[in-house]
């Protein structure tokens, strides 16, 4: 029998924590969440959700001495899953209401919208279909979703430096972007499984599978 994962949820003072966690939970009841890097260093996977400003975001990370714990647990291939805020905390850098560095796992940007048609408006929010890439972690991820609908809330998009880093794309307002980053152990989507229905809680359990 396949051992219950270690899965820490991160609080940096910016997440959804508590419907993150509820979700995590029907497959890993074990998950909790954490600001103690010492637990964070010793799980078997992290699940960093967060909502707000790329500043906020990184900034409370670095307040709680997360930000090197996560950077060596990627590198050292521990299982990791960003959510909306926190997929895009995982590239280098962001340009919300300046320039921020970021946790630099994956390589790329995260910039704001370009100039949509008219009166498509920003924040997109709400559910967007999202059509997974043809490259095995992306199968992985998306494995028995079959209506894979997915709800948003952002204003600044995932610019993944290279195109096998994009794992899936949606569009909003005719502009294709980004909906999923990945590169070996690292996942983040740009939006919120949690709040997905059914394709959510099934993208969240195989990324618990997977572990």
């Amino acid at each position: 029998m396949k051992k219950d994962p270690t899965i820490v949820i991160i609080d940096s003072g910016v997440g959804n924590l508590w419907s993150a966690l509820k979700a995590v939970r029907r497959f890993a009841p074990s998950a909790f969440i954490t600001e103690e890097k010492e637990k964070v260093e010793t799980a078997d996977a992290i699940i960093l959700p967060g909502v707000g400003t790329f500043k906020a975001g990184m900034e409370g990370l670095a307040v709680r001495g997360l930000v090197e714990p996560i950077r060596v647990a990627g590198k050292r291939g521990m299982p990791i899953l960003g959510i909306c805020l926190g997929a895009q905390l995982l590239l280098e850098r962001g340009y919300e209401f300046g320039e921020y560095e970021g946790l630099g796992l994956i390589k790329g940007e995260v910039r704001r919208f370009p100039e949509l048609p008219k009166g498509i408006k920003v924040p997109a929010i709400g559910w967007q279909e999202v059509m997974p890439a043809v490259a095995p972690n992306a199968k992985k991820l998306f494995e028995d979703i079959t209506n894979p609908f997915f709800y948003f809330v952002h204003s600044y998009v995932l610019a993944p430096s290279s195109t096998e880093s994009s794992l899936a794309s949606t569009t909003y307002g005719d502009y294709a972007y980004c909906a999923v980053v990945g590169q070996g152990n690292i996942y983040g989507t740009q939006f919120h499984p949690e709040k997905s229905g059914e394709a959510g809680l099934q993208l969240i359990q195989n990324f618990i599978n997977s572990i």
